[in-house]
């Protein structure tokens, strides 16, 4: 998904990691976010928040990333407020025991499932989008009655900072605190307990965060990434595909996890789609996307020159220009790309789209599975049946057919990957069940206790036998 937040030099003294951690504990432990008032108390803080420091939110995430206004709005102002109306508006039901069924072998009993808050949590967000890959979780993680310990990224400085004074000015720090740094203090947070670690980065990173809980035992959830592959298939409206694509693939400057990587296009109209998609680049971000004000900037000098090298692979037939000075990079198309170029060996994660050709759907599912599982894939196409042959015959975190993004807006879908794509899942009533434990009750009466289920048991297996029938 992105690199690691784990990076560069710590601006928190590692010794100061551990008494805000046993601050949060003795929080937790004083039973203030356990009552269902409070909990929707803090959203409804939240919800305020995001109003007041919206302009800064903008800004900071436009010096950061470049990130147009409606583009910083949409995915990490709106995108938060409609996770917290839908917690505020539900939350009331997920807390509520859920009865189950018992045998006779239980007779007379009650069973239920009861949500129970974790404890302490800590959130290590990405520099993608600072601010709501953050927030995100954190609704889930209040919802379900948790403190939360949130590390931003350092890639990002001025979100970072806007996030910090937002916590502030919101939470008590026993319930919410955020820790600024980099390495250093990441590590430091790692080698501590906490009773579970919702990372969102790269997989080379997340490796590091499994490692890190292993000792613990800390459940983790990983939102990671990988090459999300996007199919058009012949009998594709290439106009509105086109669109589609060049939207969801530049957004944010290509530096969004579930962009389309690369595209997989039926060889017969792969020509009439490329000449759709320089017009849709042209269209968007006019002839020179450089000075267009709705074209965002790569995050970093060290990303800037990632993605410059991979540009080497296969014929720019679409953008290709480049600036150090601005981190700026062309919307890029590339043909004659193959498996064994660079650009396809990683998630590009950036405004390079590159563009293989099929000649049959069956082959280009084949050269998705033959790839680690993605974290969306999206197809292109009318036909019902070669929409029901990629489902059934790929896996990934999500599918979006005949788009690309939106999957990622339906509060009622969990979120996630599968594979090396990620583990875990959230977004709506997944986040809460993220953060909460799932304790199973029994409650039985005095009164009825018949003798078969003790010893001796001689003569008593024909009952049992009837019973669990």
């Amino acid at each position: 998904m992105t690199q690691s937040t784990c990076s560069q030099n710590s601006l928190l003294p590692v010794d100061a990691v551990i008494p805000i951690i046993q601050r949060q504990r003795d929080f937790f432990a004083s039973g203030q976010t356990r009552p269902l008032p409070q909990r929707l108390e803090q959203l409804r803080r939240l919800l305020a928040a995001l109003d007041r420091h919206q302009d800064p939110i903008l800004a900071a995430v436009a010096t950061d990333l470049g990130k147009p206004h409606l583009e910083a709005y949409v995915g990490e102002v709106e995108a938060i407020r409609s996770e917290v109306r839908y917690a505020i508006k539900h939350l009331g039901q997920w807390v509520k025991p859920r009865t189950v069924a018992t045998s006779l072998l239980q007779f007379p009993a009650q069973a239920w499932i009861q949500a129970e808050p974790l404890g302490v949590v800590l959130i290590i967000g990405p520099w993608n989008y600072p601010i709501s890959l953050m927030l995100q979780p954190l609704v889930g993680a209040i919802a379900a009655g948790n403190c939360a310990l949130l590390k931003p990224s350092e890639v990002t400085p001025n979100a970072a900072a806007v996030l910090a004074e937002l916590v502030r000015d919101t939470f008590n720090p026993g319930w919410v605190t955020v820790v600024e740094g980099g390495i250093d203090t990441c590590q430091a947070l790692l080698s501590q307990r906490f009773d579970h670690i919702f990372f969102t980065g790269g997989s080379a990173i997340g490796k590091v965060i499994l490692r890190a809980a292993a000792p613990h035992l800390t459940p983790v959830t990983l939102e990671l990434g990988g090459k999300s592959p996007c199919i058009v298939a012949a009998d594709s409206d290439l106009d509105c595909a086109a669109r589609r694509i060049t939207w969801g693939k530049f957004f944010n400057g290509g530096q969004t996890c579930i962009a389309p990587d690369y595209l997989l296009v039926n060889r017969e109209i792969a020509p009439a789609l490329i000449a759709r998609l320089k017009a849709c680049i042209t269209e968007f971000y006019s002839d020179n996307p450089q000075t267009s004000p709705d074209y965002g900037r790569i995050v970093s000098d060290r990303h800037f020159q990632r993605l410059v090298h991979l540009l080497e692979s296969g014929t720019v037939v679409a953008g290709g220009q480049v600036d150090a000075r601005d981190r700026y990079i062309a919307p890029t198309l590339l043909e004659g790309v193959t498996w064994a170029d660079p650009v396809m060996q990683e998630e590009i994660f950036g405004p390079i789209l590159p563009i293989l050709t099929y000649d049959h759907l069956s082959a280009a599912i084949a050269q998705i599975q033959a790839q680690p599982k993605p974290l969306a894939l999206y197809f292109f196409g009318r036909d019902r049946q070669q929409q029901q042959q990629v489902l059934q015959n790929t896996s990934s975190g999500g599918v979006c057919l005949n788009d690309t993004l939106l999957q990622v807006g339906v509060v009622t879908l969990p979120f996630g990957g599968v594979g090396a794509s990620g583990m875990g899942t959230y977004h709506g009533k997944a986040t809460f069940d993220t953060f909460s434990h799932s304790k199973s009750v029994v409650r039985r009466f005095f009164g009825f206790d018949p003798k078969f289920r003790y010893a001796p048991y001689q003569g008593k297996l024909a009952i049992f036998k009837r019973l669990l029938r």
